[in-house]
C-alpha cells in the first residue's frame, strides 16, 4: 500500500463519520440540518480522493526527479509540476488520466477493474461523483418539496467506491 493510500484511508474517515453522525442525528428528535451531513460528507469523500491523486502522483515523480533533483533540468520539471498542481482540482477521470499521461505516459484509468467494475464503468461513476460534489458544494439546501442533493445510500456507496478506485489506482505500478 503506497503512502498516498494510507493517508486517503485516514481522509476518507472524515466522510464515514459525517455519514454516521447523519445516521445518529437522523434517528434522534435533535432538530437540525442533518441533511448538511451528507452534503458535506460527499465533499471530504471526494475531497479525500484528490488529496489521494496529488499524494500518489508526488510519490511517483518525487521517485523520477532523484536523478535529476537541483539540476538546471530538474528545477525547471518542478517548476512545472508546482504550477499543473496548483490548477489540479476536482480529479474528475480526464484530469487524473492527463495528469499521469503527460507525466509518466500511462493511462491510469486503464487499470481501474475492481468487483463489477470496469475502467468505462469506474470512469462514469467517478464523473458522476465529481458532478454531485459540485452541486453538494454550491447548492446550500433544497427547496422545499425538491428532492436532497445527497441521498444517504448515494454517499454511501460513494465511499465504497472511492474505496476501491484507491485501491485499484494503488495497484499500479508507474515508477519503477
Amino acid at each position: 500500500m503506497t503512502k498516498a493510500a494510507k493517508l486517503f484511508d485516514q481522509a476518507i474517515k472524515d466522510a464515514e463519520g459525517l455519514l454516521s453522525r447523519f445516521d445518529s442525528e437522523n434517528n434522534s428528535d435533535a432538530e437540525g440540518n442533518s441533511e448538511a451531513l451528507k452534503r458535506a460528507g460527499m465533499v471530504m469523500a471526494l475531497a479525500a480522493w484528490e488529496t489521494y491523486v496529488k499524494d500518489r502522483f508526488k510519490d511517483e515523480i518525487g521517485t523520477w526527479l532523484l536523478a535529476v533533483s537541483g539540476s538546471q533540468l530538474g528545477n525547471f520539471v518542478q517548476r512545472r509540476i508546482d504550477d499543473d498542481m496548483k490548477r489540479f482540482f476536482n480529479p474528475n477521470s480526464a484530469k487524473t488520466k492527463q495528469l499521469f499521461m503527460s507525466y509518466f505516459e500511462i493511462d491510469i484509468t486503464s487499470g481501474w477493474k475492481w468487483d463489477n467494475y470496469n475502467p468505462a464503468q469506474a470512469k462514469k461513476v467517478l464523473d458522476e461523483l465529481v458532478s454531485k460534489r459540485g452541486d453538494a458544494a454550491h447548492q446550500a439546501s433544497t427547496m422545499l418539496g425538491q428532492p436532497h442533493i445527497v441521498k444517504r445510500d448515494e454517499l454511501e456507496k460513494a465511499i465504497r467506491f472511492l474505496k476501491g478506485l484507491v485501491h485499484a489506482t494503488d495497484c499500479i505500478r508507474i515508477a519503477s
